[in-house]
């Protein structure tokens, strides 16, 4: 869009080459997330990576297509259902390469994947914002690239990619992006190959671009959308169908809607049959594959989606959508994990909150409405494109089609957040064409790249340990009980039982069915042999979950220490019978059985 790149000349004066252009981007996207080249294994990355037998070689290759993210079998009812075996098999190449569990190799294939998919945005912002119109020697014009690089820049800095580049198994939403971007830039090169060399050649890449799809969607759920971006992009730029006016002919039952354009294209409606074919079969091998259906998640996980009253729900969703809007627009306060109480739910329409969802929808359609019936047909595309780009991606996190088992996510704005900074860029656009003072707004953009840039380099070095990780939630999310545990555990694990207790019995106050909590507090208590509350705990533990084998172990100890034998003679024939391979809990039982002794300790916390 010539327009929009003539409006940028006074923020980005000259024009860079595209090679150029791309070492800047990808040198920003790596100084950013540097700082966590060398950081450890944190938070989920010890289930998903060290804890996970996949990644080891005396596992079979072929067990990763019949395991869950987490290394559990598909078919097994605790299962995550997480089918990404793709991004297991490069944790696995890693661990390889790097001779077993050290952290730095992992961190450094993450952040190159940000820089390449960073750089491969200048190409996708150059299509959306300049179409896809051909020169008579088959170059593309308009390619517009200040609008392009500023884009490409806002992407490349946004701090709440943090969580995907420092966070290992954020990998998955990186590869996810890769071929999502490939697959979308395949769509785009069949209309080039269309106008050279027929529909055979036009077709091939439509099917590659299915196939590039595929993998997204083997590497992470979300990459599945990518076939919609398609099918959107498809009939707004290369169909040129105006929305406004087919819907105005669709009411007035105007038989002439083929003049509109949609039907113009004679390719339009083959493509978007192979774009169903190809959608409805990969959506359909994916639920075959998931077994024994849907994961069931908890009340904590997920609180909204529990709430009896539909109203309730929808207005919850509503605020989480704000939510998830206000991290793009203030990606200040990010956090790790925002569930077990973090955001209280909203119960009633008097609720102040409420007003975050509203404005939410004011700017959602004031954007919709422009995007429908500007007369400007440049900024319909753009405003269409971008607000696809953002919405999109971002449905399967939605809980519009399944319950997702998380309130907010960083991880799952990746790719949203590329829309984000389309309509962004879009407005800086706007803004510099009707303000006579230019000087202002090229200072207000190079201070979001530098100030998104700081918070890239601070929020990396939280991510470096889990001490700081966890203490950096504390401010954002203090009613958290997940981000007590994590840092009692911790403390736990240093030594510091002390205060690690004062972190246990936050996490229990804030969650009074947080069992791990209890455990684990527990735990502690009978080391210090404080015996009566830890039978107490852990009591209350296996009576809000009568299969949790750990706890169930600790109270038979706890029992034994009391001289209660027949108690805990029971306790741990319990847990045996929720954990059939419990080898320190057979030791415990063989002890008491044959001498009526002291237990074997119990294992670390869980």
């Amino acid at each position: 869009m010539a327009e929009l790149d003539a409006d940028l000349d006074h923020i980005i004066p000259s024009v860079l080459p595209p090679f150029w252009a791309k070492l800047v981007v990808g040198f920003v996207s790596l100084l950013c997330f540097a700082r966590s080249y060398d950081g450890d294994f944190v938070f989920d990355d010890s289930e998903a990576i060290v804890n996970n037998k996949d990644l080891q070689s005396d596992t079979p290759l072929a067990d990763l297509w019949h395991h869950d993210f987490w290394g559990s079998r598909l078919s097994s009812n605790t299962s995550h259902k997480s089918y990404r075996p793709l991004t297991v098999l490069t944790f696995r190449v890693n661990y390889y390469l790097s001779g077993g569990f050290h952290p730095v190799g992992f961190h450094v294939v993450n952040i190159l994947l940000h820089g390449g998919i960073s750089i491969l945005m200048l190409d996708v912002f150059s299509v959306l914002f300049g179409g896809l119109q051909y020169s008579s020697k088959g170059r593309r014009v308009h390619l517009a690239p200040r609008a392009s690089l500023l884009a490409a820049l806002l992407f490349a800095v946004h701090p709440v990619h943090t969580e995907c580049v420092a966070g290992v198994v954020g990998r998955a939403d990186l590869l996810c992006a890769l071929f999502f971007l490939l697959s979308f830039l395949g769509y785009c090169r069949a209309f080039k190959e269309s106008n050279k060399e027929g529909t055979h050649s036009s077709t091939f890449w439509v099917l590659l671009s299915i196939f590039l799809g595929a993998v997204a969607m083997l590497c992470k759920e979300q990459g599945v959308t990518v076939l919609g971006l398609n099918a959107v992009f498809d009939i707004l730029v290369i169909g040129r169908l105006d929305i406004l006016v087919a819907v105005r002919k669709v009411l007035r039952k105007d038989k002439s809607l083929e003049s509109t354009g949609m039907l113009k294209n004679g390719g339009l409606l083959f493509r978007m049959a192979l774009l169903t074919i190809g959608g409805s079969t990969m959506l359909y091998i994916r639920w075959k594959i998931m077994g024994t259906g849907p994961p069931a998640f908890t009340e904590v996980d997920n609180p909204a989606s529990f709430a009896d009253s539909v109203l309730v729900r929808a207005i919850n969703y509503n605020y989480y959508y704000s939510l998830n809007a206000w991290l793009l627009l203030c990606p200040w306060w990010l956090c790790f994990d925002w569930s077990m109480g973090c955001i209280p739910l909203i119960k009633s329409v008097g609720d102040w909150r409420v007003i975050a969802l509203a404005a939410l929808w004011l700017c959602l359609i004031g954007l919709i409405f422009q995007a429908l019936c500007s007369e400007d047909s440049c900024k319909r595309r753009i405003l269409t494109l971008g607000l696809g780009f953002l919405v999109i991606p971002f449905l399967p996190a939605s809980n519009l089609f399944f319950r997702v088992g998380f309130v907010v996510a960083e991880r799952v704005l990746y790719l949203p957040s590329a829309g984000y900074c389309m309509l962004l860029t879009f407005g800086f656009g706007t803004l510099s064409r009707h303000t006579k003072k230019k000087k202002p707004v090229a200072a207000i953009i190079l201070g979001i790249l530098l100030i998104n840039a700081l918070r890239c380099v601070i929020r990396s070095g939280e991510w470096r340990s889990e001490d700081r990780l966890f203490r950096s939630a504390l401010s954002v999310c203090p009613l958290n009980a997940k981000v007590h545990y994590n840092i009692g555990k911790n403390l736990a694990d240093q030594g510091n039982q002390t205060a690690a207790i004062k972190y246990y019995r936050e996490a229990v106050r804030l969650n009074p069915k947080y069992v791990h909590a209890m455990n684990n507090l527990g735990n502690i208590l009978k080391e210090r042999n404080e015996l009566q509350e830890a039978e107490e705990l852990l009591s209350l533990a296996v009576q809000i979950q009568p299969d949790f084998a750990a706890a169930w172990m600790n109270l038979g100890i706890v029992q034994n220490s009391l001289k209660r034998f027949e108690e805990a003679e029971q306790s741990y024939r319990t847990a045996i019978k929720h954990r059939r391979k419990y080898p320190d809990c057979y030791y415990n039982l063989g002890r008491l059985v044959r001498v009526g002794g002291p237990s074997f300790p119990s294992p670390k916390p869980e």
